[in-house]
């Protein structure tokens, strides 16, 4: 089992945001500390006192308005791309892969997500003390993972769950998919319905 299908089976990843964020932060700190080190004049007293725009880029900027503004043009655009890009991207739904249980032409057997989903929260739902589950199918293709919400009824021992959901339910994921791992996230609630009490 590998460690990024474990992470895909806790919770969907944000690895790509937070490296954006933490990329732009040290720019943005590099920036400031740039500045100020001209501004206290550490590198010289003559650097210190210079406008911030340089004036000789001013001047070939002057020089050259429309090369300039056909710049800043095509600059501003590709910010726009990327930034809706990254919008979306950050917004689209978790992916649910197919399990493709056979390729053989003539003879595919494909396990949808929805499918496989269903026969686990089944499973789940029929041990004891279980009142209701949810379950989801993530990961990829080739590293297929589940994550299990299940809720608890009053006084049920969470160590005899547990033991039924991994000798049972998941032996059982894994039998039918023909996998050795499957990565499984569960999360336990207490069931609402009344004043709960799990051992």
């Amino acid at each position: 089992m590998s460690a990024s299908a474990a992470r895909r089976a806790q919770g969907r990843s944000h690895g790509a945001e937070r490296t954006l964020t933490s990329l732009v932060g040290v720019l943005g700190l590099l920036a400031g500390a740039g500045a100020l080190v001209v501004g206290m004049g550490w590198l010289g007293q003559f650097r210190g006192h210079r406008p911030v725009l340089d004036p000789i880029a001013v001047g070939w900027l002057g020089d050259h308005v429309l090369y300039a503004r056909i710049g800043a043009l095509v600059l501003g655009v590709l910010l726009l791309v990327f930034g809706l890009w990254w919008f979306f991207r950050s917004l689209r739904p978790e992916r649910r892969p197919d399990l493709k249980l056979d390729e053989t032409i003539g003879s595919e057997l494909t396990v949808t997500a929805g499918a496989l989903a269903g026969a686990v929260q089944t499973d789940v739902e029929s041990v004891d003390g279980v009142t209701r589950a949810r379950v989801r199918s993530v990961g990829t293709v080739a590293e297929p993972a589940l994550r299990i919400t299940l809720w608890l009824a009053e006084g049920t021992e969470v160590r005899r769950v547990w033991e039924d959901l991994d000798s049972y339910v998941l032996t059982r994921a894994r039998e039918s998919l023909g996998v050795e791992t499957l990565p499984t996230a569960v999360r336990l609630e207490l069931d609402t319905a009344g004043s709960a009490r799990v051992r």
